[in-house]
């Protein structure tokens, strides 16, 4: 009995050397006091935190015209680097208009209170838990970042969002927050069809619990930032303010060029602004090279 067991053995360690030779290798480890960014990655084998070696973190200076959502997000950050109760941010509005870098541009601005930003597919949040059990405890404080959040009903990814903001009996640490973006105020999509469900009861309207199901995830996000498009005065401001932190030349064909970029795309948006921007400064850099 012992020798066919010693033989068993044998073909199992070579069966395991012969499999951990078609791995992929397990990731180094993560040096967080060099490390500000990561992105989840994932593959059939195993996920892991692939460092950002330069975070995309536009200047605090060039957004424009969302004073009033800096100033909560910034606070609401500020809370979370100094150990003070703080919120999960959803920000929500107009695609373009400065939620993703407003999230971005808070990294350079509390990196040195230990904040550290980790960005998160909408399909891998199903590995919350997982992502969250390996983040190393203090000093370091983690930002999960969820970018252009919204699901469909059978998304399985839902639910664990949802668990993790608030329903859990395990939650998040005290150590970590989300921050999510989305162009849609409700994450889930909501049809006509279920008007159907809703039944009346004397004056009483009473949602179906689908409704109310579709809800309940915004709704657990402790602080709620809403974005709204820009007039074309804030837009030409935001060019400015881009074209000024890219250190280009603000001339008088600056605002007739900016309109007309603007009305190709069809959107006045500080994403149209930042892009234009990089167009303007970029020809007037390559003209003095000439």
């Amino acid at each position: 009995m012992s020798d066919r067991l010693d033989a068993f053995l044998t073909r199992a360690e070579a069966l395991l050397e012969r499999l951990e030779a078609w791995l992929p290798p397990a990731p180094p480890p993560i040096d967080w006091r060099t490390t500000l960014a990561c992105r989840w990655r994932r593959t059939a084998w195993r996920g892991w935190l692939e460092p950002v070696r330069m975070p995309d973190s536009p200047p605090w200076s060039a957004l424009r015209h969302i004073d009033a959502q800096k100033e909560a997000l910034d606070r609401n950050t500020r809370q979370f680097v100094q150990n003070l109760p703080a919120n999960n941010a959803l920000l929500v509005g107009s695609r373009g208009c400065g939620k993703s870098s407003l999230v971005k541009a808070l990294l350079p601005r509390h990196a040195k209170r230990g904040l550290r930003l980790i960005e998160v597919d909408k399909a891998d949040l199903i590995e919350l838990p997982h992502i969250v059990h390996i983040l190393p405890e203090r000093p370091w404080r983690y930002l999960l970042f969820a970018d252009d959040l919204s699901f469909e009903a059978d998304e399985p990814a839902f639910k664990p969002l949802k668990a993790a903001l608030d329903g859990s009996i395990a939650g998040l640490p005290d150590n970590v927050l989300i921050y999510a973006t989305s162009n849609r105020r409700h994450l889930m999509p909501e049809y006509f069809a279920e008007n159907a469900a809703t039944r009346h009861l004397g004056g009483e309207v009473r949602p179906s619990d689908g409704i109310e199901e579709k809800l309940s995830l915004s709704d657990r996000f402790g602080l709620l930032l809403s974005f709204y498009p820009f007039d074309q005065d804030a837009y030409l401001d935001i060019v400015a303010g881009w074209v000024e932190a890219l250190g280009g030349r603000i001339t008088p064909a600056l605002r007739a060029e900016a309109l007309q970029w603007a009305i190709q795309r069809g959107v006045r948006s500080g994403r149209t602004a930042r892009q234009f921007a990089m167009d303007w400064v970029g020809r007037q850099a390559l003209k003095g090279r000439k």
